[in-house]
């Protein structure tokens, strides 16, 4: 698809998409293969389930198309996939090519590692081709973690499950919605402390995850306030990465953020990585949470490790669907 030559204005959401696979493994389930019980993992991280099976292709596209469905635009209006990921399905190539083959799409189409937040990763970077006059770029957060997760191993197995999340974000000529500020970071000395080697399953040093998700959550959320020169009493509704309620609960202590204002899946979802906030906003948006010029900050954070986060004014599709 040609870019347009107009400059573009504003950053809106024009549908929102999510998927999870049918097969759910509960707290309960897990007793069987390992020494746990659902009431030592709920109070250690807030998950009482998570999704398992599909591939991150089909998850992914089931969530574009409802994205697609929603936004009212036709597959040859898409000028450009991005598939954050960190469970594509081949080690090369990509998953996205696949993905916008089966869309039906004629455009670009590229995967983006930044593991958990990558989603936040690749809406950066869509908002940069908009200033170049690409318009209509599906994003996408698509994971099947199950591929590398030890359902055995109790310091992991209870954490991670499968699903997609998917946005398509266009220019808004009105000036409504904007992309107030944002950040991205990463520090590669902490590569071992959540990893997962070819062929083997993920490995994490859990308490240092914990102490560097809650810094980095927030540095990077001061950093993208500074920069929309907001305060946290600004933000509307915080759309987190759902890793662990403990490591949000902490942040938000340090950040002043209430649990009122903050979207949780957690529970039912599991840690999906890359796929977990477009899920969360699909779910906000199911729960009716979202309203034109709400001020709505997405923060990630993950292996690498990375962060970013971004905060919009909130313009466009205010439907969505649970996927549960």
């Amino acid at each position: 698809m040609t870019a347009s030559v107009s400059a573009p204005v504003g950053f809106r959401f024009a549908g929102v998409g999510a998927a999870l696979p049918e097969k759910v493994i509960n707290n309960v389930d897990l007793t069987a293969a390992m020494d746990t019980t659902d009431e030592w993992i709920r109070e250690r991280t807030g998950i009482g389930a998570r999704h398992v099976g599909s591939s991150t292709s089909e998850l992914s596209i089931a969530a574009a198309r409802e994205a697609l469905d929603r936004s009212g635009l036709q597959p040859a209006d898409i000028g450009q996939v991005i598939l954050a990921t960190t469970s594509p399905d081949y080690i090369c190539p990509g998953t996205a090519p696949a993905v916008a083959y089966a869309l039906g799409l004629d455009c670009g189409a590229f995967d983006l590692q930044a593991a958990c937040s990558g989603w936040v990763y690749g809406l950066v970077v869509a908002n940069g081709l908009m200033l170049q006059g690409l318009d209509n770029i599906l994003v996408i957060g698509a994971e099947s973690l199950d591929r590398i997760t030890d359902y055995t191993a109790r310091d992991t197995g209870i954490l991670f499950g499968n699903g997609a999340g998917a946005a398509i974000v266009q220019q808004d000529p009105t000036g409504n919605g904007r992309v107030l500020g944002w950040d991205l970071g990463a520090n590669g000395a902490h590569v071992g402390i959540l990893y997962s080697e070819h062929g083997g399953f993920l490995q994490m040093d859990g308490k240092e995850v914990f102490r560097q998700a809650v810094t980095v959550m927030q540095r990077s959320t001061n950093a993208a306030l500074a920069m929309a020169g907001l305060t946290v009493d600004d933000i509307d509704l915080v759309i987190p990465h759902q890793a662990n309620v403990r490591i949000v609960d902490a942040a938000w202590k340090k950040l002043g953020f209430s649990q009122e204002k903050t979207v949780m899946i957690l529970e039912r979802t599991g840690n999906t990585s890359a796929a977990s906030i477009p899920l969360a906003l699909a779910d906000a948006l199911h729960e009716g949470r979202l309203e034109p010029g709400h001020n709505v900050l997405f923060l990630g954070f993950g292996a690498g490790m990375t962060w970013a986060s971004m905060i919009v004014r909130w313009e466009g599709t205010l439907t969505g669907t649970a996927a549960w």
